[in-house]
């Protein structure tokens, strides 16, 4: 009989907790679109290095080398392209005007800074003097930032993506338990989920001048108009996606919760959520995705400060400089839009986490 090392077999599992730790760190890596670092570390501890730097090759060189085809392309014939702005500006205008866009945004938050130092010295002078009664203080009112709109703008979109959430999952909650709900919500889904943005918007900016007269409350008209058109035009594939998660359930689970005599409010916690989470997370992601592109538009005839009105005052400005401050804009939504996919999914990995490793009553009682 063989007598194993006793060196080689700590070595090994070493080794088998190295790669443990590795795939359950892949999960985040994914959630985070670092999905190239998971055959990076593999590699880097030995496991077949060559197919997993094929991997490597596959989930960062690719998409590197497709960027870099794209900037090339981009640069070789957008002068070629004449506008009534002149040339289509390539990837070096385009780079110093985001430059120059968070040169303004630092020497407008130095202003402001001044401001309020110099308004803090004038009121600390009038208490000072036995004046506090005279003391005022005053809001900042420079141009908003190009940080400051888009800061505005994922405001805006969260708040309606919240609305148009509270809104959907309960309905379509109701549309896949009862049948009698699902009749009466499909009319009504496949009436209003074509409707453009733009085709809300009137109706909504009349209904929020009247019903919101004033604009010295929480939120400014504008911001209202903005986030419930997001929220009209957003709530659909949330409500979708979450009726047809519900009505998927295994029949045998609905089975048993009658067996169980489960109360309406148990068997949507216990059964209906964890049974239907993936799909109303797919639902949720489409939403917010939905929301983001509505909200340019809903923004740019709103007038609200946010990214949809930066580009708007460009395209009215008509510089030679504002198309390529509109093409910073281009990127920049882009960007925040892969962000915010990125945040939903990792909310749903999280969820799913928690959903799925969390010990159940009887597993805690037999813990004890």
């Amino acid at each position: 009989m063989s007598v194993t090392d006793p060196d080689t077999l700590s070595a090994d599992a070493r080794r088998a907790r190295l790669f443990t730790r590795i795939n359950q760190a892949d999960t985040w890596f994914q959630v985070l679109g670092l999905g190239w670092l998971t055959p990076m570390l593999k590699a880097a501890a030995g496991d077949n290095p060559r197919a997993q730097l094929s991997e490597v090759w596959r989930l960062l060189g690719v998409p590197l080398l497709a960027i870099l085809l794209f900037l090339v392309a981009w640069g070789t014939l957008a002068p070629k392209v004449q506008t009534s702005l002149g040339a289509v500006p390539g990837p070096a205008q385009v780079w110093t005007e985001a430059v120059g866009l968070h040169a303004d945004a630092q020497r407008e938050s130095t202003k402001e800074a001044a401001f309020y130092a110099r308004q803090d010295v004038r009121n600390a002078k009038l208490i000072a003097d036995g004046r506090a009664e005279d003391v005022r203080t005053r809001v900042y009112t420079g141009r908003p930032t190009y940080y400051d709109q888009i800061w505005t703008s994922i405001q805006t979109v969260f708040f309606g993506f919240l609305i148009a959430s509270a809104i959907a999952i309960p309905l379509g909650i109701a549309a896949g338990l009862s049948q009698t709900a699902n009749a009466a919500l499909n009319p009504l889904i496949q009436i209003f989920k074509p409707v453009s943005p733009l085709a809300w918007l009137p109706i909504v900016t009349m209904v929020v001048s009247a019903v919101y007269a004033t604009n010295d409350g929480m939120f400014s008209r504008s911001f209202l108009i903005s986030a419930i058109t997001v929220t009209l035009c957003s709530l659909w594939p949330t409500l979708i996606n979450t009726a047809l998660g519900v009505s998927s359930i295994d029949k045998d689970l609905v089975s048993v919760s009658r067996v169980l005599k489960m109360n309406t409010y148990t068997k949507i916690t216990k059964l209906v959520l964890p049974s239907a989470l993936p799909l109303i997370f797919t639902g949720l992601r489409l939403s917010l995705g939905v929301g983001w592109m509505v909200l340019i538009a809903a923004e740019m005839l709103a007038q609200n400060p946010g990214l949809g009105k930066f580009v708007w005052d460009e395209f009215q400005n008509g510089s030679s400089r504002s198309l390529a401050k509109i093409m910073v804009a281009v990127f920049t939504i882009g960007i925040i839009g892969f962000l915010l996919d990125r945040v939903m999914y990792a909310l749903q990995s999280a969820f799913t986490c928690l959903l799925y490793t969390s010990p159940s009553p009887r597993d805690k009682r037999q813990s004890r």
